[in-house]
């Protein structure tokens, strides 16, 4: 994968101010970011531009974080091995169980640090922190 590929990055997440936070702290380390306010926009712009990552929140309109992600996953390859981060305000043992049944490969209780953002983003698209 191209240098370029791996540090493109989706953020789906209903609230303006967590994507801004979100895009702010991802594109000043590099990445580039696209955003989508559930998962059915996401999936729709996922079909013409694939990402490296998915930072996805769970509760969510029209399609929750999970569904979406479950969803991802049962499509061809490539795009149904693009890593998914889970972020929620949620962090009950149920909530992680659900999110790794769903498919997540990482799950991250909100408030999330810029640090901590980084740090699994970086893991999970295979490039240097």
């Amino acid at each position: 994968m191209a240098e370029e590929a791996k540090k493109r990055v989706m953020v789906v997440d209903d609230a303006a101010l967590v994507r801004l936070y979100y895009r702010d702290t991802l594109e000043h380390a590099g990445f580039h970011v696209d955003e989508a306010l559930n998962g059915l926009e996401a999936l729709e712009k996922l079909l013409t531009a694939p990402v490296a990552l998915l930072i996805v929140d769970i509760n969510m309109p029209q399609m929750d974080g999970l569904t979406f992600v479950d969803a991802v996953r049962r499509r061809e390859m490539p795009l149904a091995s693009t890593p998914a981060l889970i972020t929620s305000t949620e962090g009950g043992a149920q909530d992680f169980a659900a999110a790794r049944a769903a498919g997540a490969n990482f799950y991250l209780v909100k408030p999330v640090t810029r640090e901590r953002l980084l740090e699994v983003t970086a893991m999970l698209c295979g490039t240097a922190a």
